[in-house]
């Protein structure tokens, strides 16, 4: 088979699969760590969102990424990088500053982990026609996510046994982290051989770096050109201002103590609650919201999918009033909330698709999602002293109070009727 015809399932879902899980680890895995090794709220939310940074200024080096070797290159090269951070975090946990230095092997993880986001979404669109973009939108939405949860999920749980089975946090995070470097060097095999090459994926002959700079600036100028970017860019900052502050604090609050207003879950238990119920109705959330998308087109389903991820935000305001005790009905919260996050999402990231496209669309991407990590990033950092002062019960509702905004601005957002649908 000729490598620029490969279907895109030999390659879709391992690569967003593979540009998941680095995010989980910097973001996601690195709090329940840092919570089992003794860290504060206030402390795990304002040390791991500044990780959010290298998202957020990753569109200063985009143009490089475009100018600069190919896509395909790009990821291949930092899936090998990402491996050497892992293994970087693994050595240094068990050290006598753990969180000094396993703080400076997650920002070459972070920044990275950003270089291969800005690569595999321009790879992406360059790899896929429109309407192939929204039919696996689902798809890459789910194993994106999919990802994440097995952070959550799978990769807690394992660690969770280590635990008991080694008698030592740092000794079971520290294999952990071990065997996460031995997977992105696979990872970078894999791809090396599997992934396409479509022929607007081209390395730019012989660039000068006067002419990088102009083609630097006139990318920027020509993203806050487009029409009604203002309102564009206040939606992609304040869609998800609740999730921001929420995605930090849930599972310190599943972890937490009943006396601390928490449900008490031990390591094993939270990683299980994220990785079963909650991975099969994500998965099915995103695979719905491709397929709707794809059908009717952005516009029809973009309040209804937002309604769909935020309303379900009001399980956690009613598992802090009441701490059910119950783990079977844990489980069920966390997979109907699981399951409007992977439907919502998906318009989410199809609006900044459709604002991306056109020329330049790998940097005008990497600007929105540039955006959408400053809107995590600010929220999260204050996000555990908020609730350290409110508890979790007032916290959750503010939560609520933070997700209208974004709900609000979609009445004034430019979306074209037939972005996504089949013609």
């Amino acid at each position: 088979m000729n490598t620029s015809q490969k279907h895109p399932w030999s390659w879709v879902p391992s690569l967003y699969f593979a540009e998941g899980l680095p995010y989980a680890f910097v973001m996601l895995v690195s709090v329940i760590m840092y919570k089992k090794l003794g860290l504060t709220n206030t402390e795990i939310a304002l040390y791991t969102s500044w990780l959010y940074l290298p998202w957020v200024i990753k569109p200063l080096w985009s143009p490089i990424v475009d100018i600069l070797r190919t896509k395909r290159f790009w990821i291949v090269t930092m899936q090998i990088l990402i491996g050497a951070g892992l293994a970087g975090v693994a050595f240094t946990i068990p050290s006598s500053d753990p969180l000094k230095y396993t703080m400076a092997f997650f920002w070459l993880l972070a920044f990275s982990s950003a270089t291969h986001d800005i690569a595999a979404d321009g790879f992406y669109m360059h790899a896929l026609s429109t309407h192939d973009q929204s039919w696996m939108i689902g798809i890459r939405n789910t194993f994106y996510r999919f990802a994440i949860l097995f952070g959550q999920g799978l990769l807690v749980m394992f660690a969770g046994k280590l635990e008991i089975w080694t008698g030592s946090v740092t000794t079971a995070w520290s294999v952990t982290f071990g065997i996460l470097a031995g997977l992105f060097i696979i990872f970078s095999i894999y791809h090396r051989w599997m992934l396409p090459h479509p022929p607007s994926d081209q390395t730019h002959p012989d660039p000068i770096l006067s002419e990088a700079v102009q083609n630097f600036i006139n990318v920027f100028i020509s993203f806050f050109k487009k029409p009604k970017i203002g309102f564009i860019i206040i939606f992609i900052l304040l869609y998800r201002f609740g999730e921001a502050q929420l995605v930090k604090i849930a599972p310190l609050f599943m972890l937490d103590s009943f006396e601390a207003g928490g449900l008490g879950l031990t390591t094993t238990e939270y990683g299980f609650a994220y990785g079963t119920l909650g991975m099969i109705m994500l998965t099915l959330g995103g695979i719905a919201g491709g397929f709707v998308v794809a059908k009717h087109g952005l516009k029809t389903w973009i309040v209804w999918m937002a309604l769909a991820m935020k309303l379900p935000d009001l399980i956690y305001v009613f598992m802090a009033g009441t701490q059910p005790e119950s783990y079977l009905l844990i489980n069920i919260f966390i997979a109907i909330e699981q399951f409007g996050y992977g439907f919502g999402f998906t318009a989410y990231l199809l609006y900044m698709m459709m604002v991306s496209d056109g020329e330049h669309k790998t940097a005008h991407y990497a600007i929105c999602t540039g955006f959408m990590a400053l809107g995590m990033m600010i929220p999260g950092m204050f996000s555990g002293a908020l609730q350290e002062s409110m508890g979790y019960y007032p916290f959750f509702i503010w939560v609520m109070v933070a997700t209208i905004p974004g709900l609000i601005l979609i009445k004034f957002l430019p979306i074209d009727s037939n972005f996504g649908k089949k013609r």
